[in-house]
C-alpha cells in the first residue's frame, strides 16, 4: 500500500543520484532546526538558511499520501540552494492524535490497535521518500507503550516497531523512537525486545518533563548510546493531571541543557542539537535566535 500511493519506482539511475546519507553531511552536534515544509518548501529551508542553522529535521504529515519523486526534486533542490542538510524525517499521523493525558494513550503511535497499520503505512511511505533525499533517520511517536511487558499491547507494540525497523533498514536507515509517552525504562525494554540495530532513540528534551516521565539527564544516563537524533526543547513538570506540562523557551524551562548536551558529548553523540519550538510567526524565529545563541554558548565550551 505505502509503494502504491508512493509510486516511485526508482531506476538504477535514480538510486545513483541519491545523495549520501544525511549522517555523513554534517558536523557532530551541528545545530539545527525542526521544520514543516507544507505547503511553501522553499520559503520554509530558506528561514533555516536565514537563522544561520546548517540542518532541518522534516516534519512531514501535511505530506502523507502525497509523496512524489517531484516533491523529492523540490525539497532536494532547495536544501541544496540553501546549503541545509536534512537530518531525520517524521511523521505522526493520520489522526485522531489527543496529545493529553486522558484520549493519547488510545490515540498516539503504533500502540492502539485501531490506527496502527495506518500509522506503519505512513512512516513506510515517509521512508521511501527520505531515501531520495539521502535522510537516514525516520522518526515518530510510538505511543504510550505498557510498561507491563506481560500486556498484550506490549507484544503487538513491539512486532509493529521490529517491522518499521526492518523497513527502514532496508532503505538504509534507522527508525528512531521520539522520548515522551514511555518511561527511558520501558524503551530501552523495547530496543532489547525488538532487538534490531537500526532501531535507536530521538531524545526529546522537553517531553520527557511533559509527560512528566524523566529528568532529561537521566534519561540520557539510561539511553545514551541508543540516541541518533535530538530535539532541543523546554518546558515545565505538568501540575494538571489532564494536561501535559507547558512548553517554553529554552532556558526558562526545567531541562538542564549543560549536562544534558555534556551527557550527549560523553557518549559520542554524533547527531545534530535539533531546535523545536512549538510556536509559529515572527515570535517562534525571534525564540528560535535566542535559543540558538544559547545552546551554541553551551556547545562551544564542549568542543573547545
Amino acid at each position: 500500500m505505502a509503494a502504491a500511493a508512493l509510486a516511485l519506482g526508482q531506476t538504477e539511475k535514480a538510486r545513483a543520484a541519491t545523495p549520501a546519507p544525511s549522517s555523513t553531511r554534517h558536523k557532530p552536534m551541528a545545530m539545527g532546526l525542526l521544520i514543516k515544509p507544507y505547503p511553501n518548501v522553499e520559503e520554509r529551508i530558506a528561514v533555516v538558511k536565514q537563522l544561520g542553522i546548517p540542518t532541518c529535521f522534516l516534519s512531514l504529515d501535511s505530506y502523507i499520501g502525497k509523496f512524489t519523486p517531484d516533491l523529492a526534486k523540490q525539497m532536494q533542490d532547495a536544501l541544496d540552494k540553501h546549503q541545509v542538510v536534512a537530518t531525520t524525517a517524521e511523521v505522526v499521523q493520520p489522526p485522531p492524535l489527543k496529545w493529553n493525558f486522558t484520549e493519547g494513550p488510545s490515540t498516539i503511535g503504533v500502540v492502539p490497535r485501531a490506527y496502527r497499520a495506518a500509522r506503519i503505512d505512513a512512516l513506510k511511505q515517509t521512508s521511501d521518500f527520505a531515501k531520495l533525499l539521502g535522510i537516514d533517520k525516520i522518526q515518530t511517536h510510538c505511543g504510550f507503550i505498557p510498561e507491563d511487558p506481560h500486556d498484550p499491547l506490549y507484544d503487538e507494540t513491539v512486532l509493529a516497531i521490529r517491522q518499521l525497523a526492518e523497513y527502514c533498514a532496508a532503505n538504509g536507515q534507522s527508525f528512531l523512537m521520539e522520548t515522551g509517552q514511555e518511561t527511558p525504562v520501558t524503551m530501552l525494554r523495547v530496543l532489547k525486545d525488538v532487538d534490531r540495530p537500526s532501531l535507536g532513540v530521538g531524545l526529546d528534551t522537553a517531553n520527557l518533563i511533559l509527560y512528566g516521565k524523566a529528568n532529561p539527564v537521566d534519561a540520557v544516563k539510561i539511553l545514551g548510546p541508543h540516541i541518533r537524533a535530538m530535539h532541543a526543547k523546554d518546558g515545565k513538570w505538568p501540575t494538571n493531571p489532564m494536561e501535559l506540562g507547558e512548553e517554553v523557551v529554552i532556558g526558562k524551562g526545567e531541562v538542564d541543557f549543560t549536562k544534558v548536551l555534556t551527557e550527549l558529548h560523553a557518549v559520542g553523540y554524533k547527531g545534530a542539537v535539533t531546535i523545536e519550538r512549538e510556536t509559529s510567526g515572527p515570535q517562534q524565529i525571534e525564540d528560535v535566535r535566542q535559543e540558538k545563541i544559547y545552546l551554541e554558548r553551551i556547545l562551544a565550551k564542549l568542543k573547545s
